[in-house]
């Protein structure tokens, strides 16, 4: 006898209800599972007795790439119910897909997930002739609210359908031509007895066919397997160098709900758990119960009428789509025209697939909560866990940071075994295990903090977590520094970020892997801000670190020349639009303190660093901003200020390109250089060689004061910017000093204060001006009585 082909929708009940009748009357010899092969071996521990949901965990890494999938199982799941029912009835029992390291699975974190997207013109199309509004609605109307006589009839043509009009992909064909191997094995093996073949519907076609014809006859297979002297098929081990495994994960109805975006299979797991078990009617009820109780909970007004409209909706419009029993969008759509009076500005959620979007109606998230469900997997107490879970247990009994899910702890970081505490509980957090969060401590290289509060948060997922975590490696130390890698590599994080939480998690544990990709990161940035903000972290660390060990030491020393090295290449070469780019400004101040505070270890010398700030100075293409910034690093880093070129008569030159050009240069100015105005010494420059502040004072008083009122108002935005950099004290000492040049005696105190938006003011007495102006002209203006 040959081999049986069920096609399947995964995570489907009526599927997996076809599943378990056909095992029962086939009673096959064998029934093959599209599954990850690598996992035959374990079959038992996957058999062990969990509380569903769970999932295999799969992970891969090399040189080159690193990746991770899930294969999850739930209860209604085809796969698992012919796992469970085929070894029940004595068949032998095998997974027979490609290992999820496999490139077949390339891009792909489900392994369920292969085929939702391009049978999406089909199902469309399908959508349109049955007059309903998503796949999900057409799948339960042609097969979950259908009486389950003749369904097997019905996939069929269905998946034909599908996959006639869909296209396949390498992948799939590679995945397909392995599967149609182990086929042909069981079919040999099975001494005339059914085998049972149980896939995505959207592979069985190809499967049927490969099988019939003994395979594609190319070769195309057998690169990637051998039969072994078992007879079946081998599956391929990763390459060498490569590190790579699987194993059990809990997990939960949330991460299965197409809601929260899960990619494959059935949305609502909770209410489809319900039909699993109770059938489609009572789950129905059962919902209608559901969101009102939630939303009562919720303080949110529901009437035994509200629930009477609510139930007569939902039957009127199961007649009308012509069910014959309740569906899912049937009790939905029921709920929402009996419970929401408020217009909608957009369609209903269950009419597409995908997260909900910001601003969803509070009754329909609480319809939707309902659907989901809340149960999460719990795995067998005899269940093989990674090394790195008993390894983090171990840690956290011996540093007494297993104290209960109610704990909390303030770190003292200048004791080392609180250092040691912190190093921990930070490499689970950068590994995103919860159950605590810290809630203070420092923030960045040159925060003065020498304490860490962590308080308990919510452990649910831990343990998926941790072993999910495992993939990174066997210790903890080695976990975070991969994960970091990964993290740098991948490019979302700046590396300025990635590099204080290594810090964090203990220097000790940094891999040469994460050296070298934190040091590619560094110089392939092209976005001054982001290098500027890993040049000051490294900086205040190799300058002021009294907890973490790195002073002075050779990793932040090759980051600080090579960061100083790439801005200064990027700086002279920045163009871009008028304003003021604070990033920049503060990377290019990041590099006068390197070059000012750490000259140790720079390539660049003091001298070659002023050379490049002079030549953006007097760059007329160069950003105003970026000129006066760098104008200002120039004067600082040379040894004495020469006394022709100053900034009274830079302010002068730059006057003429506008009130905007030069607000925006003041402000890289005074970003770089405020003693320039305020008269103090600082930065390593000598007292009194400097310029006469007075001087540029009173060339700024003269110019403002000469601009018509229509210029003047038009840069005050970009000449308060400017001034912005100023701290109060030093912002009323220059007012002192603009008072003097009037001969006002007053406080400069209260000219700062006050009691509108100053713009605000200046325009109000521009517009004043303004009026008298034509009330003048026109011979209107005031007499006296």
């Amino acid at each position: 006898m040959s081999a049986v082909f069920l096609g399947v929708r995964h995570h489907s009940p009526a599927c997996a209800r076809l599943v378990e009748r056909t095992v029962e009357e086939l009673r096959p010899a064998h029934v093959l599972v599209e599954g990850p092969a690598e996992m035959n071996g374990r079959l038992d521990e996957l058999l062990l007795g969990h509380t569903l949901p769970v999932a295999v965990f799969s992970h891969y890494r090399d040189g080159q790439r690193a990746s991770t999938s899930w294969a999850p199982l739930c209860d209604y799941s085809p796969e698992w119910v012919a796992l469970r029912a085929g070894r029940a009835a004595g068949a032998e029992v095998r997974f027979i897909d490609l290992p999820a390291w496999h490139p077949a699975f390339a891009e792909r974190t489900n392994r369920y997930a292969d085929a939702e997207v391009r049978i999406a013109e089909s199902t469309e199309r399908l959508c349109g002739h049955f007059a309903v509004d998503s796949p999900d609605a057409l799948w339960d109307r042609l097969f979950e609210v259908e009486p389950d006589d003749g369904i097997a009839e019905r996939l069929d043509a269905y998946f034909a359908l599908v996959r006639g009009e869909a296209r396949a992909d390498t992948g799939d064909r590679a995945r397909e031509e392995y599967m149609a191997a182990w086929v042909r094995a069981a079919v040999g093996a099975a001494g005339g007895r059914p085998v049972l073949v149980v896939t995505g519907g959207f592979h069985q076609p190809a499967l049927r066919s490969l099988t019939a014809s003994g395979g594609s006859g190319d070769g195309s297979g057998g690169e990637w397997w051998d039969v072994g002297a078992d007879g079946w098929p081998s599956v391929p081990s990763p390459p060498a160098g490569a590190d790579a495994g699987s194993f059990l994960v809990p997990y939960s109805f949330r991460q299965l709900d197409a809601f929260t975006g899960y990619q494959s299979g059935m949305p609502s797991p909770g209410y489809y758990q319900e039909v699993w078990e109770k059938g489609p009617q009572a789950a129905a009820d059962g919902l209608l119960r559901a969101v009102v109780e939630r939303l009562r909970a919720r303080k949110v007004p529901v009437s035994t009428a509200d629930l009477i409209a609510a139930r007569s909706l939902t039957e009127g419009l199961t007649m009308l789509r012509g069910h014959p029993r309740a569906a899912r969008t049937d009790v939905l759509d029921g709920l929402a025209g009996a419970l929401i009076t408020d217009d909608l500005d957009g369609p209903l959620p269950w009419t597409d697939r995908g997260p909900l979007r910001a601003g969803t109606h509070p009754a329909v998230v609480e319809m939707l909560a309902a659907c989901g469900g809340e149960r999460t997997g719990r795995l067998h107490p005899a269940t093989p866990a990674p090394p790195l879970v008993h390894e983090v247990a171990a840690q956290l009994s011996r540093l007494a940071l297993d104290g209960g899910p109610d704990r909390s702890y303030r770190l003292d970081l200048t004791d080392p075994v609180d250092l040691e505490r912190s190093r921990v509980l930070h490499r689970l957090r950068v590994l995103g295990v919860p159950g605590l969060v810290r809630t203070a401590g420092p923030e960045h290289g040159v925060d003065p903090v020498f304490t860490e509060c962590w308080e308990p948060r919510s452990p649910a997922g831990r343990e998926a977590a941790l072993a999910e975590a495992g993939a990174f490696g066997a210790n903890l130390a080695e976990a975070a520094a991969a994960a970091l890698t990964e993290r740098t590599g991948a490019g979302a994080d700046v590396p300025a970020g990635v590099l204080f939480d290594a810090v964090l998690c203990g220097v000790g544990g940094l891999s040469e892997r994460l050296l070298s990709e934190l040091s590619s990161r560094i110089g392939g940035l092209t976005a001054p801000g982001a290098l500027g903000e890993v040049l000051s972290t490294s900086l205040g660390l190799w300058r002021h670190d009294r907890v973490y060990g790195l002073a002075r030491g050779p990793l932040l020393a090759a980051v600080i020349d090579g960061a100083v090295r790439r801005l200064l290449w990027l700086l002279e070469g920045a163009r871009g639009p008028a304003g003021v780019d604070l990033p920049r400004l503060r990377a290019v101040a990041a590099v006068r303190d390197a070059v000012l505070y750490a000259p140790e270890p720079l390539g660049v010398t003091r001298e070659t660093a002023a050379a490049i700030a002079d030549r953006i100075s007097r760059d007329p293409a160069a950003p105003s901003d970026l000129r006066g910034a760098a104008f200002g690093l120039h004067r600082l880093l040379e040894s004495s200020s020469p006394g022709a070129g100053g900034p009274a008569e830079a302010v002068r030159e730059m006057s003429a390109a506008g009130t905007d050009a030069l607000g925006d240069w003041l402000a890289g100015l005074f970003a770089l250089a405020r003693d320039e105005v305020s008269g103090d010494s600082g930065h390593g420059v000598a007292a009194g060689s400097g310029p006469d502040p007075e001087a540029l004072i009173a060339v700024l008083d003269d110019l403002m004061c000469a601009l018509p009122d229509d210029a003047f108002l038009a840069g005050l935005p970009a000449l308060r910017q400017a001034f912005a950099f100023f701290p109060p004290r030093e912002r009323e000492r220059i007012a002192g000093r603009l008072l003097e040049r009037r001969g006002v005696h007053g406080s400069s105190r209260a000219l700062l204060r006050t009691t509108a938006d100053p713009l605000l003011i200046a325009r109000a007495g521009a517009l004043e001006q303004h009026v008298t102006d034509l009330l003048n002209h026109y011979g209107l203006g005031g007499t006296a009585a």
